[in-house]
């Protein structure tokens, strides 16, 4: 493995070493921050200086996100610098705006792109979009890390893509899984030729048939999981074992509705501390599922290692006319300590919603925890006693088994 960077395979030591120095400055920024600060109270910078003192810190949600760019456009305090003070402002859909930066490889992709073998000589077709979002910008900044030349396609004119493709040589593609698919089948229909032997997703599913299509083809297809608001968060490697979480974040794997690491192994919702001071976002919470590989990738990078998205974590779900939120599942299991893990269950019984709650403990009295389901759902509901571990690691805490078709 040709490493991106040092950062790439130090050990677990100099890492917590390097993260006791880098995130004082980060919560030091966030407090320079005004609606940062506000969110995360008065603190010791100076004293978080690891996991463990980070994960008493507060979450940060998508809600609060647009909630203070609402009452004060366009970043809401979340950045201490005003909008003149980056080079680009983007907006997502919401609209969600972020700033942009274009320092070397500012979101992080470079990492990614380097570990799907992208680099000099390599012309990347950018087929991700270059209006208002900031995805294309995030894909030119890694390609210039590397030193690829790139096409900015942007998305459609699959006919002129097809040209393109074929005039300059093309041998790398970044998008979207599936608009690839679309530029190689009307390349077939033109009967065309293409140089691309390489492609970097995100932004969507990248199905395993589809990744056999492309690899069929000759093409080697990897994906990362990025968001516009944290850059690049993981990626895969040449390994295909999980993706390994970037060396420019801290991630947290929590039980869905609170701030609470869940053990190694265990399914829950991504949070996202960057070690970004521009924009210093702390314990984000993506509302992605997720969970922690064991051990260190065959590639040789030593980062931890996420499986990879395995859903989404916000599964707040009206039952009986109101709504049930996964931080209330929490809040019930909190109440007691020997409750291990909950699931909230909707079904049908006839034209009636049923609530049923499973509850993992060694109690045997589903009694016990009647009035505590009422008063922290808000709902009565049937209560099933079952045995630890028995329910499954998926990350669910609210499943809904009605029908809708």
């Amino acid at each position: 493995m040709t490493s991106f960077d040092p950062l790439e395979t130090r050990s677990q030591d100099a890492r917590c070493a390097d993260y006791a120095i880098a995130l004082p400055k980060v919560i030091a920024a966030a407090m320079n921050a005004p609606a940062m600060a506000a969110h995360l109270g008065q603190l010791d910078a100076g004293r978080i200086i690891d996991r463990a003192a980070l994960s008493r810190l507060p979450v940060l949600r998508k809600s609060d996100l647009t909630g203070a760019q609402a009452a004060k456009p366009p970043f809401g305090g979340l950045t201490a610098g005003t909008p003149t003070a980056f080079e680009h402002v983007f907006q997502s859909p919401g609209p969600i705006y972020e700033p942009g930066r274009v320092l070397p490889d500012w979101w992080r992709l470079g990492r990614f792109l380097h570990a799907s073998g992208i680099g000099h000589g390599d012309i990347v077709q950018n087929c991700f979009s270059y209006h208002l979002v900031p995805a294309g910008m995030m894909f030119e900044n890694a390609a210039r890390a590397v030193g690829a030349t790139v096409l900015p396609a942007g998305t459609g004119q699959t006919e002129l893509q097809v040209i393109a493709a074929r005039d300059i040589g093309t041998t790398a593609y970044a998008g979207t899984p599936d608009f690839l698919k679309i530029i190689l089948d009307k390349a077939d229909e033109m009967g065309i030729a293409l140089s691309i032997t390489k492609a970097v997703v995100g932004g969507g599913a990248l199905f395993p048939s589809l990744r056999e299509f492309y690899q069929a083809r000759g093409i080697t297809c990897r994906q990362c999981y990025a968001t516009a608001d944290l850059g690049n968060v993981a990626y895969e490697t040449d390994a295909m074992d999980g993706m390994v979480v970037d060396e420019g974040v801290i991630v947290e794997i929590v039980r869905p509705g609170t701030g609470d690491p869940v053990p190694e192994g265990e399914v829950g919702e991504i949070l996202v501390t960057t070690l970004n001071a521009d924009y210093p976002l702390v314990r984000f919470a993506t509302g992605d599922l997720s969970a922690v590989l064991p051990g260190q990738s065959p590639c040789g990078r030593t980062n931890m290692r996420i499986k990879g998205w395995m859903g989404r974590a916000d599964q707040t779900t009206k039952i009986k006319g109101m709504f049930v939120r996964p931080e209330q599942v929490a809040a019930l299991v909190a109440h007691h300590d020997e409750i291990h893990r909950a699931r909230v269950v909707a079904t049908r019984n006839g034209e009636k919603d049923v609530m049923t709650v499973r509850i993992e403990t060694r109690a045997s009295n589903p009694a016990l925890y009647e009035a505590s389901v009422l008063s922290t759902l808000k709902l009565r509901g049937e209560v099933e006693l079952v045995p630890p571990g028995s329910l499954p690691n998926d990350g669910l805490v609210i499943e809904d088994l009605r029908r809708y078709d």
